[in-house]
């Protein structure tokens, strides 16, 4: 398996795995997400693409089928500097991560993981951090596997 950062040739194939991350919301909450919906418009995502601060990593098996995309790991860097309360720690924050609902347990997850990690080091990070919606259970159980503990929560009383 090879990650490689994503390219304007990978849009079709991200917004097809967005798809399925949009499905699993929409099925755990159809209250807060649109069915059918998109995260980012084709225009959003070659935005994405262009933007160094935003780092979009996809799996594919070897170099001979970098057209099928297992997962991808679309990532932001984050800092507040000079901010009232918070240090100014650099933080490579997951904005999400998605494997291909075909390959779920081959560790395409892991290795993404992984590999965003090692970015992060690379990048001089002092944390890597992510939301997980509490609808998605097999998502915490994965990234508590992963060694991650929580840093918040969000909450909510539905009127």
């Amino acid at each position: 398996m090879i990650i490689r950062r994503a390219t304007t040739q990978d849009v079709p194939e991200l917004e097809r795995l967005l798809g399925q991350v949009l499905d699993v919301h929409h099925a755990g909450r159809p209250d807060l997400f649109k069915p059918h919906a998109r995260k980012y418009t084709t225009a959003q995502l070659q935005q994405l693409l262009a933007d160094p601060s935003r780092p979009i990593f996809v799996a594919v098996a070897d170099q001979a089928s970098q057209d099928d995309i297992m997962g991808y790991a679309f990532c932001e860097h984050q800092q507040h500097i000079d901010d009232n309360i918070l240090t100014d720690i650099k933080t490579l924050y997951i904005d999400d991560l998605c494997v291909d609902e075909r390959q779920r347990g081959a560790h395409v997850g892991s290795t993404l993981y992984r590999h965003v990690l090692s970015y992060a080091k690379q990048q001089g990070c002092y944390n890597v951090t992510l939301n997980v919606w509490a609808l998605n259970e097999s998502a915490h159980r994965f990234y508590e596997h992963m060694g991650l503990l929580p840093q918040k929560f969000g909450m909510e009383v539905i009127l």
